[in-house]
């Protein structure tokens, strides 16, 4: 699992309405920043500024040499209990499952490694999610030619159905628009592989 898997994973659980309201409906009737092009670039822009502040306490605080020799040796020795498991070679599987104790503490200890960053990082996210997002822009800040809303149900959709955009209670104006949440969500899944080949601060599964 990599970094932008846990920050998605963050941003999924943020939407939720563990603070109260109605999901999906963070943003303002009047906010400071208008116009749709300039909050899209807006909102991409902080959630590139999230992957660099992640990239940079993960530099901070995790080994990468370590991380690196424990990501080879689990997936070496996965790889090698497959084929062994493939090939049914009782003998290999017996000798490989020998090591089964050490390559759980490795895995463990990896995944320790990773998860230390993200005490850091998700109060500073949830602050900027919750407390700085939502008055700097509306409730929906991009248009989409499709539906994104690809899940059944309403647990997570990112983009306004026609009979939201019909009710004029309802938050959304035009259908397919994207929700403030989901395009910062999506924005930052886009730029996390790219910032975290620069910053070398890739994570294993």
């Amino acid at each position: 699992m990599d970094l932008g898997v846990f920050t998605s994973l963050s941003e999924i659980f943020l939407q939720l309405d563990f603070l109260g309201g109605e999901r999906g409906a963070l943003g303002s009737a009047d906010p400071i920043v208008q116009g749709l092009i300039l909050s899209m670039f807006t909102v991409s822009g902080f959630g590139i500024l999230l992957n660099l502040f992640n990239a940079g306490v993960r530099k901070k605080m995790v080994d990468q040499v370590k991380l690196s020799r424990i990501m080879k040796e689990t997936k070496a020795w996965q790889k090698e209990r497959m084929s062994a498991m493939r090939s049914k070679n009782q003998e290999k599987i017996n000798e490989l499952s020998k090591k089964s104790s050490y390559m759980n503490k490795m895995s463990m200890e990896m995944m320790q490694m990773n998860m230390r960053p993200m005490m850091i990082t998700f109060v500073p996210l949830i602050l900027i999610f919750y407390f700085v997002l939502p008055f700097l822009f509306s409730y929906t800040v991009a248009l989409s030619p499709i539906s994104l809303n690809v899940i059944p149900g309403d647990f997570f959709q990112l983009t306004c159905t026609a009979e939201q955009a019909a009710d004029t209670t309802h938050v959304c104006e035009e259908e397919n628009a994207l929700y403030l949440w989901a395009w910062y969500f999506l924005s930052s899944i886009a730029f996390s592989g790219i910032i975290m080949k620069l910053t070398k601060t890739t994570m294993g599964t």
